[in-house]
């Protein structure tokens, strides 16, 4: 399809390769890249640049072009500092998405639009490759930028409605998609969410955004649901209670106050005009950095998500949502490399779980695990993530199609030196290197085939919203049931569903809170 036209069967293959290559968008045309099995664009202006006066402002309309724009190299990267996975980038000018569709299409394909992770304040749309999707699911992938840091959760009494400008991007981003998918053969009638970690909690703030009505249709959310929470000391070694992963307007407001007073300034006007960059730039006020969560409160976020999907008020639509199985084992590794003794343990059960510390550690005995490192991030993933996303499940199972599931392949390749107290296993994030070509050439025979039987389920819950067809193992509808999980590990009958709740002790976790 070029603009939505079917190609001639007896045009040259110089005219099919031209004429493939540029897309007329609402805005103007765009030229990509055209290779045997799929045409990509890249770095597609969604929105205007969020710079000067329209720092901290809801995205405007792009300007209008007439001649085709380059879309061969990805659009900048969000003003981020470095972590896991990213680089430093210091450019504001950065609302881009990345469109990849099949070679040829003859018919409007579901559309998927992946939302990144990162914990809001880093990742980019252009570090997935979405082509192992589109070949394998016949369908058309849409890779977005949103606002993250300061830039994107800012929030102030002088800016009313502000605080979310990083959800409201991702909108004016599945906005773009709704104009402007059947002219790269994608329907705008059966849009897929998808996304990881915060971009996970992107999409659980989305369905019950008011204004995300009809932007989508189905949804997927990956180690990030809007009933994950913490004690202290539960998302890694030294982090406070979070009880909400999403801001009040008080609390938010509260920093953006005490950022302005560091900086000597009384209006929004004063800083704004303090850059992004440099030694002085808001990148890297400490103060800043602490203005890294979607505020709630507003008009695209009325309430905290949380509270709103507990009580059923989201876009009711097919959902699948999963975890992975060693969840915390990567926050473990990252924030404390040289481990965890059996004092330490001790110290922060205590610490995290108060009067419930002799229960917990109860249930999670030294003597049953390899090492304390093993037994706190065991601990941690069933009562942060895993027992929370199976309450998600149960909610959402009263009101729409619910389809749960765990990766729990511990021997998928790892992203650091190993720590002999504490293997990997299926760390948070381990799912990814089965939808992307991250590490491709590290997958074992049996890792490719399960990661084709993932895509498959992926693609074809976003043509059906049901992931279950030929091909792969049946996987059951969330009711409840004695096994309502879908696990997925390699090798013969590693697809198969779980007792989730018993592998995870959900039963004790749901007792003592």
């Amino acid at each position: 399809m070029v603009g939505g036209s079917a190609i001639p069967l007896h045009a040259s293959i110089a005219e099919v390769t031209s004429r493939d290559s540029v897309v007329r968008t609402d805005s103007g045309p765009v030229r990509g890249t055209v290779t045997a099995d799929k045409r990509l664009f890249e770095g597609i202006p969604f929105a205007a640049p969020p710079v000067g006066d329209l720092r901290w402002r809801s995205p405007q309309p792009v300007t209008p072009w007439t001649e085709p724009r380059d879309a061969t190299r990805p659009g900048n990267t969000c003003a981020q500092l470095p972590q896991l996975g990213s680089v430093r980038s210091e450019s504001e000018d950065c609302l881009y998405l990345n469109v990849t569709t099949p070679r040829r299409t003859n018919r409007p394909l579901p559309v998927m639009v992946w939302v990144h992770g990162g914990g809001f304040t880093s990742g980019s749309g252009d570090f997935y490759d979405a082509s192992w999707l589109v070949n394998q699911g016949d369908v058309v992938v849409v890779t977005v930028n949103y606002r993250l840091g300061v830039f994107g959760s800012f929030s102030h009494p002088d800016l009313p409605g502000s605080g979310a400008f990083g959800l409201e991007d991702q909108q004016a981003a599945l906005r773009w998609v709704k104009r402007n998918a059947r002219a790269f053969g994608g329907d705008p009638r059966n849009v897929t969410v998808f996304g990881e970690s915060a971009g996970a909690l992107s999409i659980c703030a989305q369905l019950t955004s008011p204004s995300a009505a009809g932007l989508f249709h189905r949804a997927i959310m990956q180690s990030g649901t809007c009933t994950v929470n913490w004690p202290k000391n539960g998302l890694y070694p030294g982090t406070p209670e979070g009880a909400t992963l999403f801001s009040s307007p008080e609390e938010a407001a509260g920093i953006a106050t005490q950022l302005m007073a560091g900086r000597g300034c009384q209006s929004i006007d004063c800083l704004r005009a303090i850059p992004a960059a440099g030694a002085n730039g808001l990148l890297d006020d400490p103060t800043a950095q602490l203005l890294s969560r979607p505020v709630y409160g507003t008009a695209v976020l009325p309430e905290d998500p949380k509270r709103a999907f507990t009580a059923g008020r989201f876009h009711r639509m097919p959902l699948m949502m999963g975890t992975t199985r060693d969840e915390e084992r990567l926050f473990v590794l990252f924030t404390r490399p040289g481990g965890i003794d059996a004092a330490q343990y001790a110290s922060l059960v205590a610490d995290s779980y108060g009067d419930n510390a002799a229960k917990v550690t109860a249930q999670y005995p030294l003597s049953d695990y390899e090492s304390p490192a093993v037994a706190w991030s065991t601990l941690a993933t069933d009562r942060v993530w895993s027992c929370p996303t199976l309450t998600a499940d149960r909610i959402a199972a009263k009101r729409a199609p619910v389809y749960g599931f765990e990766f729990a392949d511990r021997t998928v390749p790892t992203l650091g030196p190993e720590m002999p107290e504490l293997p990997w296993g299926a760390y948070h994030g381990s799912d990814l290197l089965f939808l992307f070509p991250l590490v491709a050439d590290r997958l074992t025979e049996a890792q490719r085939t399960m990661s084709r039987q993932i895509i498959a389920y992926w693609t074809r819950f976003a043509r059906t919203g049901n992931p279950n067809g030929h091909g792969t193992p049946h996987w059951p509808r969330f009711r409840d049931q004695a096994k309502p999980v879908q696990a997925f590990e390699p090798g013969p009958g590693g697809i198969q569903p779980i007792d989730f709740s018993a592998r995870h002790k959900c039963g004790f976790w749901d007792r003592l809170y």
